[in-house]
């Protein structure tokens, strides 16, 4: 299945690309065997959650969603999993904010939420910053209260979203690994402030 995933999302912009994908499967992987999740489920979930993504796709999750399920089929993938794995696609966005309801779909969205914080998370923003020709920051805007997906500056979106994610997840396995990775975000905005101002 990862040759497939690969073929899908190679040339995607690196915030969702197929290494994005990986990371987020063994994320899934890690807390899925601690927990006792169904692995089959949750490792296609992970691979193919994102497999749609593109610039000029809107509903990117659920037109994930529709191939994986194509993907499964044609792969000979059990097929009373199949709806299991659909669903866990269906909710993992954190802009929609759904509420997960199995473990499965829980460390989904965890897995994908903890692959946008920490020095991933810093490298995936500024990579999709630079490839949008955005502003690294605009000192006079301030941020948004609430996450609306546009961000007018990279410094912003970790405000309106990154430092936000820890709130905003499943598992206490989870939000242990997210303390680490805001702790670095948070390390990463005092440097840089500091420097933007000539202090260091």
């Amino acid at each position: 299945m990862k040759e497939v995933v690969r073929e899908y999302m190679w040339n995607n912009w690196p915030g969702h690309d197929y290494f994005h994908a990986i990371r987020v499967y063994n994320l899934c992987l890690k807390l899925g065997e601690k927990l006792g999740a169904d692995l089959d489920v949750l490792k296609a979930a992970a691979l193919l959650h994102d497999v749609a993504y593109g610039e000029n796709v809107k509903e990117h999750d659920v037109l994930s969603a529709k191939i994986a399920e194509k993907i499964l089929k044609d792969i000979g993938f059990p097929k009373n999993k199949i709806s299991q794995v659909v669903y866990c696609i269906k909710t993992h966005r954190f802009l929609k904010g759904c509420k997960a309801d199995t473990l499965e779909a829980k460390i989904l969205q965890d897995a994908d939420r903890l692959d946008a914080i920490g020095a991933i998370g810093i490298a995936r923003a500024l990579a999709d910053t630079g490839l949008r020709k955005e502003k690294i920051w605009i000192p006079w805007i301030k941020p948004k209260e609430k996450y609306d997906g546009k961000s007018v500056s990279c410094i912003n979106h970790f405000y309106e979203k990154l430092l936000k994610i820890k709130d905003h997840l499943n598992l206490e396995e989870s939000k242990k690994i997210a303390e680490g990775r805001t702790k670095f975000i948070e390390i990463f905005l005092d440097e840089f402030f500091k420097e933007w101002k000539g202090e260091k």
